[in-house]
């Protein structure tokens, strides 16, 4: 039996036969050598071809990267990392304020601090393949060339996350074959150079996402978080995700913000774009399908953060402020590195380091801590927003009008003595009305003020002046300028201690002139004061304030805080160190004192300072402060009231405040003046910061006493020690001493003598001036006061009433002549009176008094300042006496009273009365006048009569 092996065997060949004999095999062999000898041919073109293509392609890429460098690993990690950060300010104990200004606001994050989301929904919609492929995409390359020649309406794009990071930080955004060729190489080359995750937490801190609530624009997925929806990167949802993830498409028409942060109406375009996120997502598996469900529920509109106030918004000056400091310190840090002085740097080399420093601060995302403390700062700003404590808006400057009104401004900075930090200042009333800094960049004159600083300070420490040091409070003629008080007033000798307690002018001038003056501006330029002109030098008026440019209020604050620290100067800063975005120190403040004045000079100013908060000029103080520490402090107004100013240090604190108007102007004065004002103003600010650190504003200890301090007493009169005279007379008084100044010599400007007084004016009397018109006194010698420039003076005043009973010894100079008559005689009710006498060196007036009008004698006499007096009926006459005794002849008589018959014949004279042997009447004895003095001696002038004293009629 035949197998079925063997009948298929027998089949086939039966079949090949039959092929044979119909000539089919040989046709077939012939088709079959035919055609795969064509299609050796068309292989061996096609590969000729392709290798000819791909040599053409690989010259026309070469071609395109020919100008390409070889870069360096490094140079291309610096460039990749290389990107804009937002820079961030912090006030003290390192408490975050925000951001500074920048075209562009941008957090650096790292990978394991953004969420898993992110990650995944990045990767689905922007490079799914990101962590197989080695930079490059061949056929997403391909896929996108095609959709570009073919112009295919939706373009998918080729790049992978690693090429847009090339394209964002090492090339540019033009649109190119060259640019994409380079691209390419360079992703190729960067995958050789960072890992995977570090191109993804790069590519994550500088991709665009539009604008934030605060309608900047945002880049990196940080600052995209907090500005959209106000979380951090790790807080991330998955639906918020998504919706960030989707933004780089298009971020200006996809983002939620309009320009101003305001949400836009309709963000569905946004939305659409992050449900094609998620389902990308859904379809690669990297989130499940409950997840989807949940997400794309989210509500994106009703989950945006609300508008955020930028630094800039919230605190505008000290954003500015910050920035400025922070520019200057860099640029100065840099040109040290370099070896060169800041100081001497040329304009065009400063330029370029403050240049560089710019963009260092709103690019290099520099972390900024600051002496600033918020709470304090933030409650100063609430104090002067109280319009109530400021004088009206100004509206007119001599007499013409402003564009606008001005308000009255104000400027403040409170700093810390010891180490100089500036805790709060207050740069006016609205910063944003024309960007004013009145505490750290506004110069004005600061008045009196000055006086402490400069009047007082080198005088002190040379000996010069004491506190209890007399020096004359009287007009000074400087040139065709004069010098004199506020008030217009002037306390002739005063101590020192009451010229500052008081603010005179002329004491502070006079001390001022006794020193070296370039030597004392030295010094106050050692103080920080950095404004002072040429101008100034010499200038007896700067002892006052009366400067050229100026001061600000940081830097007049921060001299008086010198005497704080016993005589050291401590620069005020406000940038307490600088790190970069990685934390590492790019500067770190250094406190340098620098020894200006002695401790004991320090003391005894603040001493004297004292007073003026203890009830001298500055004494509002106390009426408005909400606690008592140990304040000294200065008061100071400039010409016409146009700048207030009042400066008070504490042993933990200075703080200082002016007002004024931005173009200078008289101030409104108000109950009480713009001192009064001011001082409440400084009050309250004080206040404020005491409510936030009490124990920085109220320190438990007093400003200490150093070594040689003493206490002395002394004449009040000259500043020397006192004599047996200068008890005798009341002048003794004590006060503090440097001990190296204490008075050696005991006071010899002192003599006992008569004196005449004229007016309320008193002189030395002459041998020759009438005893009755003198008393007996002390006087000040002449070459006393002609050392103290005061030779013409003959009134001596002070306000403490030391010198009520003290007379210059100075005479009053006799004309020569004998008095005219006494003019203007009459009576009324019993009362002489008579014309004042027009000549200035009659001392006094003597009265005489006839019983019957032919024998008259003197009843007594009177001094230049009074013009009447009692006197009995009778006929009665005046006559004007003169320094040297000459007498005036006699007036006209007056009749007092009704006329009685003449008398009897005279007798002999038997009183020794010289009064021409006329006998007394013991039975009507005259009555004196109301302020008789010792009787005269001498004959009486001759008389006539006049009755000016007629009977009244009775009235029934």
């Amino acid at each position: 039996m035949m197998s079925r092996f063997d009948e298929l065997k027998q089949n086939w060949e039966k079949f090949v036969h039959f092929l044979k004999e119909k000539g089919i095999i040989r046709t077939a062999r012939i088709t079959y050598n035919v055609t795969w000898n064509m299609f050796l041919i068309v292989t061996v073109l096609l590969i000729l071809g392709g290798v000819f293509a791909a040599g053409v392609g690989a010259g026309f890429f070469a071609s395109l990267v020919k100008d390409e460098p070889v870069r360096a690993h490094t140079s291309m990690k610096e460039d990749i990392y290389n990107y804009e950060e937002t820079s961030t300010v912090y006030f003290d104990n390192n408490q975050y304020m925000g951001k500074l200004q920048s075209d562009l606001d941008r957090q650096e994050v790292s990978l394991k601090d953004v969420s898993p989301f992110v990650l995944k929904a990045v990767i689905s919609t922007e490079d799914q393949y990101f962590y197989e492929h080695e930079g490059v995409v061949p056929k997403a390359i391909f896929r996108a060339m095609y959709e570009e020649f073919s112009g295919a309406p939706i373009v998918t794009g080729g790049s992978t996350l690693t090429q847009q990071l090339i394209k964002n930080q090492i090339l540019t955004n033009e649109v190119s074959f060259d640019r994409k060729a380079k691209e390419i190489l360079l992703a190729m080359r960067l995958e050789k150079v960072l890992k995977k995750d570090e191109i993804l937490e790069a590519y994550l801190n500088i991709v665009p996402y539009g604008r934030n609530s605060s309608g900047r624009n945002v880049a990196g997925i940080q600052a995209a978080a907090e500005g959209i929806f106000g979380i951090p990167a790790s807080k991330l949802n998955l639906a918020q995700s998504a919706y960030l993830a989707g933004l780089p498409k298009n971020p200006f028409v996809y983002t939620p913000f309009s320009n101003g942060g305001v949400p836009k109406e309709d963000i569905s375009a946004g939305v659409k774009r992050m449900q094609t996120v998620l389902n990308r997502m859904l379809s690669e598996g990297s989130i499940t399908q409950a997840e989807y469900d949940e997400a794309i529920k989210y509500d994106i509109k009703k989950n945006l953060t609300t508008k955020q106030q930028s630094s800039f918004e919230k605190y505008p000056a000290l954003t500015v402020e910050v920035q400025r400091r922070t520019v200057e310190i860099l640029a100065k840090v840099q040109a040290e590195k370099d070896g060169k002085n800041f100081d001497k740097l040329t304009p065009e080399e400063l330029k370029e380091y403050k240049d560089n420093a710019r963009i260092q601060v709103r690019q290099k995302g520099i972390k900024i801590h600051t002496t600033i403390n918020q709470k304090i700062y933030d409650e100063m700003q609430a104090v002067v927003a109280n319009d109530n404590l400021f004088g009206p808006a100004n509206e007119y400057v001599r007499g013409k009008k402003l564009d606008k009104p001005e308000p009255e401004e104000v400027g403040a900075s409170l700093i810390d003595n010891k180490t100089g930090k500036i805790i709060s200042f207050v740069a006016g009333r609205d910063f944003n009305r024309e960007q004013t800094n009145h505490a750290t960049y506004m110069k004005r004159q600061n008045g009196s003020t000055m006086k402490p600083l400069l009047a007082y300070s080198l005088a002190l420490e040379t000996g010069k002046v004491q506190p209890g040091s007399i020096v004359p409070d009287t007009p000074i003629q400087s040139g065709s300028h004069s010098i004199g008080n506020w008030d217009g007033k002037y306390d002739g000798l005063v101590s020192v201690r009451h010229s500052m307690k008081w603010s005179r002018n002329t004491p502070a001038v006079r001390s001022y002139m006794r020193v070296n003056t370039d030597e004392a501006l030295n010094r106050l330029e050692k103080m920080g004061v950095s404004s002072l002109s040429p101008n100034d030098r010499g200038a007896p008026v700067l002892a006052i304030g009366g400067m050229t440019n100026g001061v600000t209020v940081e830097e007049n604050t921060n001299a008086f805080a010198t005497f704080a620290n016993g005589g050291n100067f401590v620069d005020a800063y406000m940038i307490e160190k600088i790190e970069s975005n990685n934390g590492e120190l790019i500067y770190q403040h250094k406190t340098n004192p620098v020894q200006v004045y002695s401790p004991q000079t320090s003391y005894l100013l603040l001493d004297m300072m004292r007073d003026v908060v203890n009830g001298g000029t500055g004494n509002n103080i106390n009426r408005y402060l909400s606690f008592s520490t140990d304040w000294a402090g200065k008061s100071g107004t400039t010409n016409d009231d146009i700048d207030s100013w009042f400066v008070g240090t504490n042993p933990n604190v200075s703080l200082g405040v002016w007002i004024g108007y931005d173009t200078p102007d008289s101030l409104v004065k108000g109950d009480g003046g713009t001192g009064k004002r001011n001082q409440r103003i400084w009050s309250l600010l004080a206040n404020a910061a005491y409510k936030h650190s009490p124990q920085l504003m109220d320190p438990d200890k007093q400003f200490a006493m150093p070594s040689g301090i003493v206490r002395r007493e002394i004449c009040g009169i000259s500043g020397k020690l006192p004599s047996d005279l200068c008890r005798s007379a009341g002048l003794v008084t004590t006060d503090l001493f440097n001990a190296k100044f204490t008075p050696s010599e005991v006071d010899d400007t002192l003599t006992k003598g008569r004196y005449v007084l004229v007016g309320d004016a008193k002189y030395k009397a002459l041998p020759s001036t009438p005893q009755e018109f003198t008393k007996d006194g002390v006087l000040i010698k002449e070459e006393f006061l002609r050392e103290l420039g005061l030779e013409a003076l003959n009134k001596l005043t002070n306000t403490t009433n030391l010198l009520n009973n003290i007379v210059p010894e100075k005479e009053l100079k006799e004309n020569g002549k004998v008095p005219s008559a006494v003019a203007g005689a009459k009576m009324s009710d019993g009362v002489l009176s008579w014309a004042s006498h027009g000549e200035n060196d009659v001392i006094g007036y003597r009265i005489y008094h006839s019983s019957d009008g032919t024998s008259f004698k003197k009843i007594g006499s009177v001094t230049a300042d009074k013009t009447s007096a009692k006197v009995p009926a009778g006929v009665v006459y005046v006559t004007a006496v003169d320094i040297a005794g000459k007498e005036s002849p006699a007036q006209t008589k007056v009749q007092v009273g009704e006329k009685k018959p003449p008398a009897e014949p005279p007798t002999p004279p038997t009183d020794g009365n010289g009064d021409g042997g006329k006998p007394d009447k013991p039975q009507d004895p005259p009555p004196p006048p109301t302020e008789p003095t010792d009787p005269g001696t001498g004959d009486p002038p001759p008389a006539t009569t006049q009755n000016n004293n007629k009977k009244k009629p009775s009235n029934g």
